[in-house]
């Protein structure tokens, strides 16, 4: 009977130490936890996204290897494309932030000739486009019409003493004065054909362009020299870039310099410096470069944003990788790489030589690597998800 208790006894604390070493193991794989919108937060243990609120989710361990396993529709869905790294040459520019501003050159102030009352406004608000020779505004001028009727005067006297020399300098005296006021030869030989006098006059766009300004409005008085109108051209854009002191050196005027405009980066333009400040800009320590650039499908604006970019050193048969390949985070710089099998691997990498385009890749990767160039901050996320570590946190850079 005794030996039946003691066999009892030992039962029960062999499964009391059993249950006691699967609780221990089970705390040792304590489960990870992630946010499923900001897959950077990592912590061990349930809780709540400290930058959206959101309650975190378990993570899926699914193994300890440094990689991921995707099939063909996950890599077409997140449009994972691959690159097999190369030699090449790599053009360097320092880029300068600018931005696309009115030619003055190609702005026209339309004054009032004589001083009158604006009749009417053919034009009656800013930023219509008009032609040249396209009516503008309409004047009614009693000073206008007295210099009429003194050249309606002077042409009868012509008329009537042909052969007087006199009269017909008085004639042709009359008729400049009333050209030198903007009034067009084709009214003035109606004039003289209707023999008699008309005080409206109607003036015309000078040149192609867009109404800019419009200070003054039907039935307004305005003196002589007064502006009625204000024309911008934009077939040619000023472009304008700040550039510190220590940059000077790499710019001169008749330089070719790369311009990308703000949306169009695909369609970059040649330009030439035209002028560079002699003064450093009031408060600033930046001095300014500038040149024009064609748009004659009016297709950019003023004050729209524009980088110039001007030649650097360049590098030549060195390994480089489109920028978008790269990705760069505080714990580092790192590329996916891809195996067979659809597997996808994190890399750490140092970089060199950077323009807007391509990277210099100078440790870290060797020609013939397949480096995924689109698609690569997906894998990161994926891998954050799926590991609940973050993929530089182990050493990714050995071949």
């Amino acid at each position: 009977m005794k030996r039946k208790h003691f066999i009892s006894l030992i039962a029960l604390l062999l499964l009391f130490t059993a249950c006691g070493t699967k609780k221990s193991a089970d705390a040792g794989k304590a489960q990870v936890y992630t946010c499923p919108m900001h897959p950077q937060i990592v912590q061990h243990g349930p809780g709540a996204c400290p930058i959206c609120g959101m309650d975190l989710v378990p993570v899926s361990e699914m193994n300890n290897k440094q990689e991921l396993m995707l099939n063909e529709s996950q890599i077409a869905l997140a449009n994972i494309t691959t690159l097999e790294i190369g030699n090449s040459n790599l053009d360097n520019y320092k880029r300068l932030n600018g931005k696309l501003a009115i030619d003055p050159q190609r702005t026209v102030y339309i004054s009032s000739r004589v001083g009158g009352r604006i009749e009417q406004l053919y034009v009656k608000e800013t930023g219509v486009p008009v032609r040249k020779g396209q009516p503008l505004y309409k004047i009614y001028s009693e000073q206008l019409a007295g210099l009429q009727q003194e050249y309606l005067i002077a042409a009868a006297q012509t008329a009537a003493f042909p052969d007087n020399a006199r009269f017909k300098q008085i004639e042709a005296a009359a008729r400049q004065k009333l050209l030198l006021y903007d009034v067009s030869a084709h009214t003035l030989d109606q004039l003289k054909q209707q023999k008699k006098t008309d005080p409206y006059i109607t003036y015309t766009a000078a040149i192609d362009g867009v109404v800019a300004a419009l200070p003054v409005s039907e039935g307004q008085y305005v003196a002589e020299g007064n502006t009625v109108m204000q024309l911008e051209n934009y077939d040619a854009l000023w472009v304008e870039a700040d550039v510190y002191p220590a940059e000077l050196s790499q710019v001169s005027i008749g330089k070719k310099v790369k311009v990308a405009v703000s949306g169009w980066e695909n369609q970059p333009l040649e330009m030439q410096v035209d002028f560079i400040t002699p003064a450093l800009q009031t408060g600033t320590q930046l001095a300014q470069v500038r040149g024009t650039i064609p748009n004659t499908n009016h297709q950019w604006q003023p004050g729209m944003q524009a980088n110039i970019y001007l030649p650097a050193a360049s590098s030549s048969n060195v390994l480089t990788l489109p920028v978008n390949a790269v990705i760069r985070d505080q714990k580092g710089t790192h590329v996916w790489l891809k195996k067979g099998g659809n597997r996808f691997v994190p890399r750490i990498i140092k970089t060199g030589t950077e323009n807007a385009d391509q990277v210099e890749i100078t440790e870290g990767l060797q020609a013939g690597d397949a480096v995924v160039v689109t698609g690569a901050y997906l894998l990161y996320s994926e891998y954050v998800l799926k590991k609940g570590a973050d993929p530089l946190s182990h050493n990714t850079h050995k071949h």
